[in-house]
């Protein structure tokens, strides 16, 4: 294969068109790439610099020149290392043992990245999403997740179905909403689902409307809101603390 076509097919998973077609997305920098290395996801490819490949201990990847990686990759600069891997498939939400997230229709890969990353760092067990949430396997989504999206499970599906089933089996739902209860005087139960929406819209009627607790943060200064990770990382410590 090519340097053309190499670059014409890394270029196309830069967008989910490709991503899709190809059943592959991309992992960039030292330590995506190091905690991908460390986990169960099959590798299509990976694409280095002579010096990150020496470095890195990549004894497979194919060197490329600087010019040629800052092609193939989406990062303004430091594209010194690019892993093809392939796509798992997606599993529906299952019901929690311990804490699970889900998230309603996120649509910034950003938040999403930082999301996981969160949920990677208090211990939940799975992240669920809508299925108009932001794909996972977008480059600035896995790049924000800095080696979590390979640790903590993300599962695409029906939320209010998912959240109606868990409910049945005795799990109790938490959905976080500025009119909430202050979270800070509540006793928080487990298994659970913290339920989080966009910092634009907020939960959809579905969810808003279905079984579960509305909790919040307070607030004590005088901002309008929280951005939904720091929301959840909020929420989150708080059900730590209560749970230890």
């Amino acid at each position: 294969m090519n340097t053309n076509v190499h670059l014409k097919r890394l270029r196309a998973l830069h967008r989910r068109k490709g991503r899709e077609e190809q059943g592959l997305f991309l992992v960039q920098g030292r330590k995506p790439v190091s905690e991908l290395l460390a986990s169960p996801f099959n590798i299509d490819s990976i694409h280095a610099t002579e010096r990150a490949a020496r470095e890195l201990g990549l004894r497979q990847a194919l060197i490329w020149p600087e010019h040629d990686l800052e092609r193939m990759g989406t990062l303004e600069s430091g594209n010194e290392v690019v892993a093809v891997v392939r796509t798992p498939p997606n599993e529906r939400p299952r019901v929690p043992k311990g804490l699970t997230i889900a998230l309603d229709g996120i649509s910034d890969p950003g938040n999403l990245g930082t999301l996981v990353r969160i949920a990677d760092w208090f211990g939940v067990e799975q992240v669920w999403c809508s299925t108009d949430c932001t794909e996972v396997w977008n480059p600035k989504c896995v790049q924000a997740g800095m080696g979590s999206v390979f640790r903590v499970p993300v599962r695409y599906g029906d939320l209010a179905a998912a959240i109606l089933e868990a409910v049945g089996a005795d799990v109790s739902v938490y959905k976080a909403e500025a009119s909430g209860a202050n979270v800070f005087g509540m006793e928080l139960r487990r298994p659970a689902v913290l339920v989080l929406g966009s910092e634009s819209h907020g939960l959809r009627d579905a969810v808003r409307n279905g079984p579960g607790r509305s909790v919040a943060v307070p607030r004590y200064g005088s901002a309008e809101s929280l951005n939904v990770a720091a929301a959840a990382a909020a929420l989150c410590m708080e059900f730590i603390r209560t749970n230890r």
